[in-house]
Formats: structure tokens, sequence, C-alpha cells
């Protein structure tokens, strides 16, 4: 039965294994000769309309003579995910995007985002998200509002599991003096943000103004590394709501950018002095 509306992490499958054949230089008629199907189910497959099994996968991968492992077995392991995760609650109430964000982190082996203007999602209180929808263009209603700030703050939880992702944050020094909600909010943001930052799988860094420009200034980008890098992907926000790139090229300047940027910021011990100094002056 074709999906009504495949998620990121569907679509993303059958684009890995679209890669997959043109890499082979195999067609669409090709591979399904090979097969012994139809045309069309190579493109819905490869469209992720169309589920696959892990018998298909390992066929296809054999096919097109496809040899790393590693990165067979993760399209193998998306091919046979069935839970779905806690973000579907919200499906047809938010926007797809903030969906696919929450997914993307749900199943990040590691995280690695730059912020310019905002306290990263992830790392957000209650009160500051809280602000932060209050600026939305245009008003939320007072539902859409509770939606997105409980989106918000369930998206938290990744950091809480068993095995949570290796989170770096970069922070811009803008970010920790814009006061979302007023000063008392700003204080409790920045005091939760050094919370934060001594978890064992948190890294907090700052870039200060002192530190000029920077690759990417104006624009908040998250890099979330898959089980192999050819599954890396980069979230982007935009004005019209959240964009993911995958393209290999793409994704290899955002790491590059994250790498420069990083090399600018201060280290994480700095960074708490840095933040503690503005609390005090707030």
């Amino acid at each position: 039965m074709p999906r009504t509306a495949p998620t990121a992490r569907q679509r993303r499958l059958g684009a890995e294994l679209r890669k997959m054949r043109e890499h082979a230089g195999m067609s669409v008629a090709q591979a399904a000769q090979h097969l012994g199907v139809d045309r069309t189910r190579i493109s819905n497959t490869e469209a992720g309309r169309f589920g696959v099994s892990e018998e298909r996968v390992r066929s296809l991968a054999a096919i097109y003579s496809c040899g790393d492992t590693a990165y067979i077995d993760a399209l193998v392991d998306m091919a046979v995910e069935r839970v779905q995760g806690w973000w579907e609650e919200y499906r047809g109430k938010l926007p797809a995007g903030a969906l696919d964000l929450a997914e993307l982190e749900h199943h990040a082996v590691n995280l690695r985002s730059m912020q310019p203007m905002h306290i990263p999602g992830l790392l957000q209180t209650e009160d500051y998200a809280k602000a932060v929808f209050a600026t939305a263009v245009p008003d939320l209603t007072a539902v859409e509002h509770r939606r997105r700030l409980s989106h918000r703050l369930k998206r938290r939880d990744v950091l809480d599991r068993d095995r949570p992702p290796q989170c770096t944050f970069l922070v811009h020094e803008a970010a920790l003096r814009m006061q979302f909600g007023g000063t008392k909010v700003a204080r409790g943001q920045l005091e939760y943000l050094l919370e934060a930052s001594e978890r064992d799988n948190v890294t907090v860094r700052v870039i200060p103004f002192a530190a000029g420009g920077f690759p990417g200034a104006g624009a908040s980008v998250l890099y979330a590394a898959g089980p192999v890098p050819q599954l890396d992907t980069v979230q982007l926000d935009v004005a019209t709501g959240v964009a993911l790139v995958d393209a290999e090229t793409l994704v290899a300047n955002y790491r590059e950018v994250l790498d420069r940027t990083q090399g600018l910021s201060l280290s994480p011990e700095d960074t708490r002095d840095f933040v503690r100094a503005i609390v005090h002056q707030l």
C-alpha cells in the first residue's frame, strides 16, 4: 500500500536507494528488470511512497554492487523501523518540518548546532520558549501556541534517554544577550544553559562578539550525524519553516562551516565564565 505522506526519514531512505542505483550507473528500468518488478515499484520506493523490506534493501544493494556493509545495515535499520515516534501525535497539528526536526534529533548519533540569535531549542526553558513563540508572525492562536510549546519541550527528552546523542551547541553572544521575555526570563534561561552545559553529553561554546565575522553568521544550522557518514543531515531554519539538506557536497560545506566557527568559539570552561558574567549583569 502506498503511503499518503511519507516522513522525512522514509523519503531519505528512498533517496539513498536512488543514489545507490545512480552510483551503479543503472536506470530505473534496469533495476526493475533485475528485481522482476514494474519500474513504478522502483520509482515509488525511491520517492518514499512505498515501504521496503530488509530483504529488498539487501537485494538492491547486491544488484547495485554496493559493498559498504555499515551503510547497508544502516539503511536496513531505517527500512525495518516500525515504531512511531512521539512526534506523530502532532501530525496534522503542527507544520511537517517541526515533526521532521524531532525525528532527525531522535535518530542522530550526535548533534552539532550553531545559533546566532536564539538559545538552541533543546536547551530552552519553558518561559523562554513561550517568549520566542510570542514573536511569531502571524500571531499564533492560543491552541497553536500550546502545541508548539509542548512539542518543543518534549524535544528536550532526547537529552535524557539511556543513550543520548553527544551534542555541541555553538551559541553566539548575541543570543545570550537577547532578552526574550524580559530580564527575569533571560536570567533563568542563562542559568538553565549553565546547568545543561555540565551534562556529560552536552558541550556549550560561545562565539563572542570579539571573534568578529564567522562563516554562516546569519544562519541557524543543525548538523545531525547518522550511524554512517553517508546519512548525515543538515537542518536549516528558513522563512518558510525547516529545510533538510542531505546532498553530500552541501553537507560537507556545512561541516566545514561548523568546524571553522567552533575554532573561533570559547572553550567550554571559558564559556561558562562568560555566561555567568552576563547573568550577573542582568
